[in-house]
């Protein structure tokens, strides 16, 4: 009988280390890479009421920075801007609160990398 018990605790061992090895690979994975043509798109939807999003965009505000100027301003990094969007309303009280995704942020962060010159 104890023989029987030994078998079935190492049975139920193997099993949780095979259950957290799982878990550890899935946390692990590598997280989804952020899309610019979908960044492009939430920007052309969301921002380009103030901003000037795209080369072919007509107006925008003249107080807010085109995206243009955003990806080319001295230090300014894709993960600063992705602070700045995760919490808009702390750092510049015109900004409105998009409530975006952090996926969408990363998105829009993504897209206004590619307008660097």
């Amino acid at each position: 009988m104890q023989k029987a018990s030994r078998s079935t605790f190492l049975g139920a061992s193997l099993g949780l280390v095979t259950a957290v090895t799982l878990a550890a690979t899935a946390l692990a994975a590598p997280p989804v890479p952020a899309d610019p043509a979908k960044g492009r798109r939430l920007a052309e939807r969301w921002c380009a009421t103030c901003h000037l999003v795209s080369a072919d965009q007509k107006a925008a505000s003249a107080d807010a920075p085109s995206f243009q100027a955003l990806a080319n301003a001295p230090g300014r990094t894709a993960d600063g801007l992705a602070d700045f969007l995760t919490l808009p309303g702390t750092t510049h009280s015109r900004m409105p609160d998009l409530a975006l995704s952090r996926v969408e942020i990363d998105d829009v962060t993504a897209y206004i990398a590619t307008l660097k010159k």
